[in-house]
């Protein structure tokens, strides 16, 4: 399984990194993703990591300001996210799965638990 972690309540223009933990299985292989879901809203890909490249498909929203990047021997990986906005509240989660394209991850295996991410103006 896999497990967010590292929300909190920031102010605009803070910094924020977001851990994700994987139990029972190894994720040498897979290739991973973070989503979010905001209130009120669907729940969309923020971006994913290809795993035999090191490709990455971002969101335009958030270019230049979230880097997602793995941990193999920890078996985690990260979202830091950098010049946070109010319109980056919501509740993180985070997946592997089977390809990173400039779809998104496909094929998702394991999705994890969220982590509330919550920016004041």
């Amino acid at each position: 399984q896999l497990q967010a972690s590292g929300g909190g309540l920031v102010q605009a223009g803070d910094s924020l990194r977001l851990s994700c933990a994987a139990s029972g299985f190894s994720l040498d292989g897979y290739d991973i993703g973070w989503y979010r879901q905001a209130p009120g809203r669907e729940r969309e890909e923020i971006s994913c990591l290809r795993s035999s490249d090191s490709y990455r498909r971002s969101l335009d929203s958030v270019k230049g300001r979230f880097t997602i990047a793995r941990a193999n021997a920890t078996n985690t990986y990260s979202l830091l996210m950098n010049d946070l906005k109010p319109e980056d509240t919501a509740t993180y989660y985070c997946a592997a799965g089977g390809y990173c394209s400039e779809f998104g991850l496909q094929e998702v295996r394991y999705f994890g638990q969220g982590t509330l991410v919550t920016v004041s103006s």
